[in-house]
């Protein structure tokens, strides 16, 4: 039996602000749900931003908005589900914006799929990490490595997973991380003996995405991307 391949890009946007990429990743599941892109892979470091899902309580933010402020953290209130996550440079986002049919997923099968990407991930550099029974994500014994949070709208997904590469580990201690009261947080950083190039676990993330999605991936410019959103629904245009 042969198994399909599917096209899909790869769009890395670096260190950016956490309001744009949002609302990219909306214009991106609308294009994927029109056919005017394939499923992409939106990579990104955000700059300081806490966020509450659908279930969050803002009680778990720990710290007054003048803490926030001096910090140069922001807080926003969004789509996906979980609780209430921290990113920030040094912290590898990624946004599938993945049709659900057309790789017979359904959500509960892709977000296991995810968190095996990132235990694939991991072990890649001799740690073994873990699902714990009851909780979204990805840990190293009681100590969260990977969040998971993800929107489906119309059958197309957006939002994603949280690798914490190098960050700013003490930023988490302005929150209850994913709303769980004795969850613990650690990096890659803190785990190894130095700290892995930011380019090479995008790399490795990668792969694994695209050998469990069967993706044949494509890098592809913002700019690309940007003319694709503008052109009419039903047209496609290939990257630059």
């Amino acid at each position: 039996m042969t198994l399909t391949v599917h096209r899909a890009y790869l769009l890395d946007v670096g260190l950016q602000p956490y309001d744009p990429i949002h609302a990219l990743q909306r214009r991106l599941a609308e294009a994927r749900h029109t056919g005017q892109i394939p499923d992409t892979l939106l990579f990104v470091e955000h700059e300081p931003v806490i966020t509450l899902g659908r279930r969050a309580q803002e009680e778990h933010i720990l710290v007054p908005p003048e803490v926030l402020a001096r910090e140069g953290i922001i807080v926003r209130r969004i789509e996906r589900g979980g609780d209430v996550t921290y990113h920030g440079p040094g912290q590898l986002v990624a946004y599938p914006i993945v049709h659900l049919a057309s790789h017979h997923l359904g959500i509960s099968d892709y977000m296991h799929l995810l968190e095996e990407a990132i235990l694939n991930t991991l072990a890649d550099y001799g740690l073994a990490a873990h699902r714990r029974e009851g909780y979204i994500g990805v840990w190293l014994g009681l100590k969260k490595i990977a969040s998971l949070g993800v929107r489906v709208a119309r059958g197309v997904t957006y939002h994603g997973l949280a690798l914490n590469v190098s960050p700013n580990m003490r930023h988490w201690g302005y929150i209850i991380p994913c709303g769980i009261a004795d969850a613990t947080v650690t990096s890659m950083a803190h785990e190894l003996a130095s700290p892995p190039p930011m380019a090479e676990v995008k790399g490795r993330l990668a792969h694994h995405l695209a050998a469990l999605l069967r993706w044949n991936i494509e890098p592809v410019t913002q700019a690309a991307i940007e003319k694709m959103l503008e052109a009419p629904a039903g047209e496609t245009n290939p990257p630059d």
